[in-house]
């Protein structure tokens, strides 16, 4: 682990605010996995034109929504079967997720799954770790025409700073007041961004931590999710103590 909660300059809280309820929002592509599945699967059927489409995106010159669907847009849906065994055979699953896991479990701490990821390898990859499948948050798919087309459930609010997010995160969190929940984000990218600012807590590696910098945003970077255990159990000590960051 590379930064402690201590160095990474959360503030002290008052025990009023310790005895908020925990709760996790964790990102999938690069984050639970080790790998960015989107771009895996695009480069791997490389249409032409994806590169720019996915730079406009992580550079915010295009909407989540826009740059996925536009990326998924170029491949033919007849390659369904392809994409599908591609996205779940590649797919490795990031160290200490399931400690991870047992932790939540072990201390009552709730926990999603916040994708921007798509429904045909988010839920078959998540299947064996039994997260309820209504604490998993991501974007669905349609086969059924010329091209893969993505299908976006989870729309942003009248409060999202964006309103083209796809998987609106920031909507998911906010129906967690802030008053009662304390709130923790652990992600890697551009879809976690707008999620960062709300969070009373952050878990950040590769762009998510760029831009946690540029914001000024106090940040925990991880390289496992070992790391993450570490850090909330480190946490919960502080807490008891009356030093909560």
């Amino acid at each position: 682990m590379t930064s402690s909660l201590i160095e990474s300059g959360f503030p002290v809280s008052s025990s009023a605010e310790a005895a908020r309820r925990p709760v996790i929002f964790c990102d999938f592509d690069g984050t639970i996995t080790e790998n960015d599945n989107i771009i895996a699967i695009i480069r791997r059927f490389n249409p032409e034109g994806w590169e720019q489409i996915a730079q406009d995106t992580i550079d915010q010159r295009k909407s989540i929504k826009q740059g996925v669907g536009e990326m998924f847009r170029l491949l033919p849906a007849a390659l369904k079967d392809e994409v599908i065994d591609y996205s779940i055979s590649n797919a490795v699953i990031r160290a200490g997720f399931q400690e991870l896991l047992d932790y939540c479990k072990a201390e009552n701490i709730e926990f999603f799954v916040t994708s921007g990821g798509i429904d045909f390898f988010v839920y078959p990859l998540l299947s064996r770790f039994g997260i309820p499948e209504d604490h998993i948050y991501c974007n669905s798919s349609d086969f059924s025409g010329e091209n893969i087309e993505i299908v976006w459930p989870h729309s942003c609010d009248e409060e999202c700073p964006n309103g083209q997010c796809g998987m609106c995160k920031t909507a998911v969190i906010r129906r967690f007041a802030a008053d009662k929940h304390d709130r923790i984000l652990i992600g890697d990218s551009v879809t976690d961004f707008e999620g960062a600012k709300l969070a009373d807590l952050v878990f950040s590696r590769s762009h998510l931590t760029t831009k946690c910098r540029e914001l000024g945003l106090p940040h925990v970077e991880f390289t496992t999710f070992h790391d993450v255990v570490a850090s909330l159990k480190e946490r919960q000590q502080l807490q008891k103590a009356g030093e909560r960051p």
